[in-house]
């Protein structure tokens, strides 16, 4: 049995990411380790051992991470912010980008072989965009730390509650929400429910694990994540 690492179990997808892993009724992984500034609820009532490295300063868990013994099996990195909350893209970057190459590195040396990135929809290093090339340079740098299996989620738009208020995301998930309940598959072609995209993250990682996917970069497009996360989800 092996152990699964959750980054960002604190956000919309990750906080479903963790849910999934430890209240399924399947799962190849024995416990669960979370490296987070606050304790997550959904590590609450958990079938499966959950540890929690909780701290603030974030230029402290590389080195957890590489003391972790074993090393977990499989990294999920939900790990994101906004501009708002960050203080600006200067911010953003050095959190959704340095902050996750640092701790791919670091798992990547202590042993890990599969990465789970939750990135986004057109994301593209080459963009003009700042937003979407970020995105694009963090899928290029994961890809080049050599995991020997790579899984990139690259969700629509994500529906779902956050804790902060985003005024036009907000808008644009009632519309989808709205269009979904019309006709799902409308709704499905540019935005997916956190907890499919979760889904479709943990499955695929499943995979993975029991050797049916040989790929060592898999991608996984929006209707790839309703596939796997909603009409295909079994475990």
């Amino acid at each position: 049995m092996s152990k699964a690492l959750v980054l960002g179990s604190t956000g919309l997808v990750g906080s479903f990411i963790l849910s999934t892993l430890t209240t399924g009724p399947s799962s190849p992984f024995s416990s669960i380790e979370i490296i987070a500034r606050r304790s997550a609820a959904a590590a609450k009532g958990s079938s499966l051992p959950v540890n929690e490295f909780i701290e603030k300063d974030t230029t402290k868990w590389a080195s957890h991470l590489s003391s972790t013994s074993p090393a977990p099996s499989v990294m999920f990195s939900g790990l994101a912010t906004t501009r708002a909350a960050a203080g600006g893209f200067e911010n953003q970057y050095k959190i959704e980008h340095d902050l996750n190459i640092e701790l791919a590195k670091a798992a990547k040396a202590a042993g890990t072989k599969t990465y789970v990135l939750i990135s986004a929809s057109g994301a593209n290093a080459h963009s003009m965009f700042g937003y979407v090339k970020m995105k694009g340079e963090i899928e290029e740098h994961i890809k080049e730390i050599g995991f020997e299996h790579t899984i990139i989620v690259q969700p629509g738009l994500i529906i779902g509650h956050r804790e902060e208020s985003r005024f036009a995301e907000g808008i644009a998930q009632s519309l989808a929400s709205a269009i979904g309940k019309i006709h799902g598959g409308l709704k499905d072609s540019w935005a997916q429910d956190a907890d499919v995209i979760a889904k479709a993250a943990v499955s695929a990682a499943i995979k993975v694990e029991k050797g049916e996917v040989k790929d060592k970069v898999w991608v996984l497009k929006q209707k790839d994540i309703v596939q796997l996360g909603a009409k295909g989800w079994t475990t």
